[in-house]
Parts: C-alpha cells; sequence; structure tokens
C-alpha cells in the first residue's frame, strides 16, 4: 500500500490522503459549500489547479473568490482561452499566438486568416464566448514533450506557436490545457472548468495591432482586449471607471480649457499656452514656498554634461539608450562628404539631475555640522522614451522634476526622511489628495553595493515611516521585494485620485552609491573623510505628470486657487460693459484672475462655454445690475445664482484664492 501524504490546511489541522487524492477532493471532504466555491489551490504557496494530484506532503489552502487577487488572474486567464476558442470557432484558419491576464483583464494576439479583426467582430466573439461557458467544458491539464509540441502544431497550421515550441528548452516540463476540443500550451493554472466564469462579468473593450514577439520586423498581428469581473457588479464598477476616465482625459480637457497641445515637431514636448503655464507657475510657486519654509536651497544645473561624469556615476551604462546624447564639438562640414558621425567626446542631455547635484556639493570643504543639506531644482530634463511609450502629458521625453537631494550623516537618516514624509502628507492634502498609499520597494537583483548597506538602508526606511505612525494598513503599507532601484531601496507613494485610480509620483531613495562614485566626502566630528549619505526625492514627481494627474483627478476644476482663470465677468447686454470693466479692474487689484466676456452673444451660450472651460465663478452682469452695482454669482456645476456686491465678490473669493499655505 503506498504511503500515505499529510495536507496541512490553513487552521492547522493535518489530513492524510492517498496518493491520487486532488484539492477538489479534499473541499468535498470538508463540505459541499466549499467545494462549489473553490476555484483553485494554493500548494506550498503556489496556486494550482483544483484537479491537479497531490504530490507529496504539503500545505494546502483553497482560493475561493475572496481571494480577489488570485481569483481574478484565474478568471482573466481562463477568459483569455475561452476568447481564443470562440475566435478560432468564428473564423477558421486564424492562428493563435499568446493570451496573458492584465491588471484589468485580459489580451490575446491573432493572426487573422483573411482580414485584421475590427471592433464590429466584438459582439459575435462576446456571444461565442457566452456559449462556450455555457458548456461548462473541463480544464485539463497535459504533459507533453517538445517533439509532441512542435507535430500538433505544424499539423494544425499552428506556424507562430510551433515556432515558439522549437525555442522551449527540453528539461522543462511542458503542459497544455484543454477546454473540450480546444487546446493551447499553458503553464496553467486554470479554474475546474469554463462554468465557473460569469457570462456577465466581462467584455471586449478594444482591437489593435501588435508585432508578433514584439518586434516591428515580424508580422503584424490583431490584438484583442477584454476586461473580466468575477460578478457584474465588478464589471459595471470598472466601466463606470472607463466611462468617467473618458471624460476625465487630461487630453481632452487640456484642449477644452486652452492650456497646452502637443504636435509632431516636438515628439513628446509639451506646448504650454498661457492658461496652461498660469496653472504651472501656481504649482511651481506653491512647492518653492513649502521648500523655502523646510530649508531648502534652489539650485539650477547644466542641461549638458559629459559623457565621462555619466560614466563615473553609473548611469551612462544603465540608461544610455534613453539619453540624447550629440558630440562635443560639431565638426568642421565644409568639405564635400563630411558628416556628423558622432565620434570623439560626447555630451549628453541630464536624464536625472543627481550627478550635477553631488558635483555642487563637492565645491568647497563641508563639515559633519553643515549636514543635513538639502538641495533643491526645478531641473528640466530628457529621456529618449520610444514613441509607442509617449501619452498626453503623462509621459514625455522633456520634463521638469520637482527634484531635490539631501545629504546627510547616518544618524540623521532617520530624522530627514520623517521630516519629508510629514512634507508630503501636507502638500497632497493641500491639493486635494486625501488618500494615498505607503510602499517600501526593496532590494533588486541585479544592484550596486553590499548586503550590509542594503540591510540598513531597508530597516532605515522603514524606521522612519514608523516614526512618522504611517506603517499601518490605513496608509496602504507594504514591502515590494526586488522593485527598488539598481543603487538603493526607496519608499514609493500611491496617490488615489477621484475614482479611485492610483497613480506612483512621490518618493525617497537612500543611496551611499553615487557618493562614492563621484568621491563626494565630509569631514567628521573625528577629523576624517566619511561618505555622506544623499536621498533622492520627489513629491510630484515631474511637473508635466503631475499636472495631468491634477486634471484628471480635479475634471479640470481646479481649487480657486489654482484655476488659471478664477472668474470670468460676463455681459447680458452691451450697456453694461463699462460696468464689467470695473467690476474686472476691481477684483484684479483684490489679487484675482479675472478675464470680460464682453462678446455680443446670449448669456446663455456664454454660460455653456465657460462651463465647458471649466472656470470656476461667472459674474453674470445686466443693466439692472450695473444701476445697483450688484452681480449675480454662478458656481460651476450649479445652477443657483446669488447677487450680491461688488465688495462681497471680493471677500467671497479672495480666500479661496488664497494658496492654503499663505491662508
Amino acid at each position: 500500500m503506498s504511503a500515505m501524504f499529510r495536507i496541512t490546511l490553513p487552521d492547522g489541522s493535518v489530513r492524510e490522503v492517498a496518493p491520487g487524492t486532488t484539492p477538489a477532493d479534499v473541499a468535498a471532504a470538508i463540505g459541499p459549500g466549499l467545494a462549489k466555491a473553490a476555484l483553485a489551490a494554493r500548494i506550498d504557496g503556489q496556486v494550482r489547479d483544483l484537479n491537479r494530484p497531490f504530490e507529496g506532503d504539503t500545505n494546502l489552502a483553497l482560493v475561493t473568490a475572496k481571494d480577489e487577487a488570485d481569483a481574478l488572474e484565474l478568471v482573466r486567464h481562463d477568459l483569455a482561452h475561452v476568447m481564443a476558442e470562440a475566435v478560432q470557432h468564428l473564423f477558421p484558419g486564424t492562428q493563435i499566438t499568446f493570451g496573458p491576464a492584465t491588471d484589468d483583464g485580459f489580451y490575446y494576439d491573432f493572426a487573422p486568416k483573411d482580414r485584421p479583426f475590427t471592433e464590429e467582430d466584438l459582439p459575435a466573439i462576446e456571444a461565442e464566448m457566452c456559449r462556450i461557458i455555457a458548456k461548462n467544458e473541463p480544464f485539463t491539464r497535459e504533459v507533453w514533450t517538445r517533439e509532441q509540441l512542435i507535430e500538433t502544431w505544424t499539423q494544425q497550421g499552428e506556424t507562430f506557436k510551433a515556432e515558439w515550441a522549437a525555442e522551449l528548452p527540453d528539461n522543462e516540463e511542458l503542459t497544455i490545457y484543454r477546454q473540450g476540443a480546444w487546446l493551447d500550451m499553458c503553464r496553467g493554472p486554470h479554474m475546474a472548468s469554463t462554468g465557473k466564469l460569469d457570462p456577465q462579468a466581462f467584455k471586449l473593450t478594444r482591437v489593435s495591432g501588435a508585432y508578433w514577439r514584439g518586434d516591428q520586423k515580424n508580422a503584424m498581428l490583431s490584438r484583442i482586449y477584454g476586461t473580466g469581473w468575477l460578478n457584474k457588479k465588478q464589471l459595471d464598477q470598472h466601466l463606470f471607471m472607463l466611462e468617467e476616465a473618458a471624460k476625465r482625459d487630461h487630453r481632452k480637457i487640456g484642449q477644452e480649457m486652452d492650456l497646452f497641445h502637443l504636435q509632431s515637431e516636438a515628439q513628446g514636448s509639451v506646448f504650454w499656452h498661457p492658461k496652461g503655464f498660469i496653472l504651472w507657475r501656481q504649482l511651481e510657486a506653491y512647492m518653492r514656498r513649502r521648500l523655502d519654509a523646510a530649508d531648502y536651497a534652489e539650485v539650477k544645473t547644466p542641461q549638458l554634461m559629459d559623457a565621462k561624469q555619466w560614466e563615473q556615476s553609473g548611469h551612462w551604462g544603465k540608461y544610455r539608450e534613453n539619453m540624447f546624447v550629440v558630440p562635443d564639438e560639431v565638426p568642421n562640414t565644409e568639405d564635400e562628404g563630411a558628416v556628423l558621425s558622432g565620434e570623439g567626446d560626447l555630451m549628453a542631455l541630464k536624464p536625472m539631475n543627481c550627478p550635477a547635484h553631488v558635483l555642487i556639493f563637492k565645491q568647497g570643504i563641508k563639515s559633519y555640522r553643515d549636514l543635513p543639506i538639502r538641495m533643491a531644482e526645478f531641473g528640466c530634463c530628457h529621456r529618449n522614451e520610444p514613441h509607442g511609450a509617449l501619452h498626453g502629458i503623462m509621459r514625455v521625453r522633456q520634463f521638469t522634476q520637482d527634484d531635490a537631494h539631501i545629504f546627510v550623516r547616518e544618524d540623521q537618516l532617520v530624522d530627514e526622511v520623517r521630516k519629508f514624509c510629514e512634507l508630503l502628507d501636507s502638500v497632497y492634502k493641500h491639493l486635494g489628495f486625501d488618500s494615498y498609499a505607503i510602499k517600501l520597494a526593496l532590494r533588486p537583483e541585479k544592484r550596486f553595493g553590499s548586503e550590509e548597506m542594503w540591510d540598513w538602508a531597508e530597516q532605515s526606511l522603514r524606521d522612519a515611516v514608523a516614526a512618522t505612525g504611517r506603517d499601518t494598513p490605513e496608509y496602504g503599507w507594504e514591502e515590494l521585494p526586488g522593485e527598488g532601484a539598481f543603487y538603493a531601496p526607496k519608499l514609493e507613494f500611491h496617490l488615489t485620485d477621484a475614482i479611485g485610480r492610483t497613480w506612483q509620483v512621490g518618493t525617497i531613495q537612500t543611496d551611499t552609491v553615487l557618493p562614492e562614485r563621484l568621491d563626494a566626502s565630509y569631514v567628521g566630528e573625528d577629523g576624517n573623510r566619511h561618505r555622506p549619505i544623499m536621498l533622492h526625492r520627489a513629491i510630484l514627481g515631474t511637473f508635466e505628470r503631475f499636472i495631468g494627474i491634477l486634471i484628471e483627478h480635479h475634471a479640470g476644476r481646479f481649487p480657486l486657487w489654482l484655476s488659471p482663470v478664477q472668474a470670468v465677468v460676463a455681459t447680458i447686454v452691451s450697456d453694461a460693459d463699462g460696468y464689467a470693466e470695473q467690476v474686472a479692474a476691481t477684483l484684479r487689484k483684490a489679487g484675482i484672475r479675472v478675464e470680460t466676456d464682453l462678446r455680443n452673444e446670449k448669456i446663455n451660450y456664454k454660460v455653456r462655454e465657460h462651463s465647458v472651460a471649466k472656470v470656476p465663478v461667472l459674474l453674470v452682469v445686466g443693466k439692472r445690475e450695473a444701476e445697483e452695482g450688484k452681480l449675480a454669482v454662478r458656481r460651476l456645476g450649479s445652477q443657483a445664482q446669488q447677487i450680491v456686491t461688488v465688495d462681497e465678490v471680493v471677500a467671497m473669493l479672495r480666500e479661496e484664492a488664497t494658496p492654503p499655505d499663505l491662508r
């Protein structure tokens, strides 16, 4: 008789089972409710199929819908397979390639036989997917050899799959999954059957082109995207968020408010219009006041630096392909045939500010008494992002960082990080973000520095967050193994916006590597040279991206102090033009950014146009208001209006128009 396997459950209880027993059998033995709810099994921490037999003594936890992250991954992976089967059934001759789960759904890349897929094909594919789900076909796992895979894909005319299978290693366990007669090569895991999917909890969303294996030299494929959830309520919430996100798109609102534009003549750089630059200046002035109050010294460093400097700092090897590089001296091109070869000494536009700040630190002898030194710069940087990665003002090639570096002694580090966390918290709240998460990104696989340095740096950041009381679930405290920078661990600050999306913006990183590489030092109390610790920190990240986030978070309805135009005085009749100009002059004198609208248009047209432009306050004046010295006040988004005097309007708006740090 074969030896029994010992299966340890989360509550510590142990069950002995015979070889061949599956997690589904254990779930059924515990109770029918659990058997129905179980979606997969976590075996010694690894998610596996419910029907895959145990291979020895193990720890078992059954995955249900309550384990949302694991459950969603399973659902989305299953939906990708179901979609691929549906497409091949509806469009015979279509080849499959790959179909992974994503953060909010799934996609699959196809090679259609006759024509690329379009969004008009999606309803029919959705209907076929529902039919497959209703069949409740079991997902079954099989182990194959590489030769079996190549032979099968070749016989079925799946040239892409055959190519991929031919490159798989001989010594790796290769698996396929079937759902009925359809199969694909896949590592799994999957749920027990297609019937575990909710046919009302998915939607196909769009179609795009994609190159085979991501290489533009290869064949163009059709990629179909979908979103998948555990139930209809989650799907509806997600679709509502997508709809709301489309309304809040910073590119759309930026055009409506006349803030900025982008065009091909300057790929990845922003053309800021007057109103957009007012918003920028208000944000910059606010940040400058906050940094001044926190004892930062502002500096300005060169755009171009010698490549040797980037080699010494270590950035040349890490970021070279994303840097804009130019020759140090342009060759004489008067002779025919002369070219700009790029040979010889090279310069590069800075992709970050940190090496330049170290060079400022090194000017003159620094004492331990001088530390901490807080060095800030609104530094314009350039990174050669691929065209396909650019997105509005959220991801650009030219950007301005809200950047600073703090040079500290070891005994000062925890307190400096604590002070930074408190400053960041205050800034986010002033800008309308009450919710954010703090995450600690730990050492990556490829890194500089000793293990002892990493141990100390990571623990110092933990201690600093603990000192603020923010290392709690309330602040989304989480540790992220392997996600630190190559030179240092870092704290990341993830904002949550008005519709629940998260944005990683703020960061602070400890760094002992760059001061070492660039030979930065200070004279210690013992009279010897010591290396400072360098804290790389940002609150907004970049101005461009943060303004994009602000636009979408507020849907363009900025707090009055940030609004490029705070009020518009609009006339009903031309007889009120003179009075409107007087009102505007009074408001400007009080510090309100105000415009007049004296056009010969109906007032309803003016109200609608200024609402689209997200003007916070509309002051309407007609003949009666001019005679009585009053105004009709309309707030953005409200149908109500209030009749007040000019002095009352000034008193009403002055405090709102004052930045929160000056109130």
